[in-house]
């Protein structure tokens, strides 16, 4: 027998008590709201200084061909050119991106406007209501994403 084990059956203290004590304390942690809770890639005093997505034609349209479940006949797409924007209190660079794609039955939906956060320069993720964080930004056609092939 372990130490450990001999050491709680000594005290009179099973792991299945021990498991019960604790479970408040672990539900107290997780019962909190997000407030004045962040996550940092870097740290929380300071914003990092972000730079300019060099590739971002191209890696936007990798991700596309996996994100969409058909790449092949989007519509109406088009693209504005990354711009930085606050984005949770953090200077970010964003890209919008609007296009109809292809659904299953062969009909589009009409076009939907998206914005593209980038981080250190990297597509980071695609946010699916682009709302305020693409207005007033000019777009351009992106006859690239039209063009995709499987």
């Amino acid at each position: 027998m372990s130490l450990q084990k001999h050491e709680a059956r000594r005290l009179g203290i099973s792991a299945k008590r021990v498991a019960f004590l604790m479970l408040p304390i672990v539900l107290a942690a997780c019962a909190g709201g997000d407030e004045g809770r962040s996550f940092s890639l870097f740290s929380d005093s300071k914003d990092t200084p972000q730079s300019f997505p060099p590739n971002y034609r191209s890696e936007l349209l990798a991700f596309m061909r996996t994100y969409l479940n058909n790449p092949v006949g989007v519509h109406e797409a088009a693209m504005a050119e990354p711009v930085m924007r606050d984005v949770n209190g953090k200077m970010r660079y964003i890209s919008c991106l609007r296009y109809s794609a292809r659904e299953s039955d062969g009909s589009y939906r009409e076009p939907r406007e998206r914005a593209v956060l980038f981080l250190n320069g990297r597509l980071d993720r695609l946010i699916e209501k682009g709302g305020e964080l693409c207005s007033g930004v000019a777009m351009a056609p992106f006859p690239e994403l039209e063009k995709m092939s499987r």
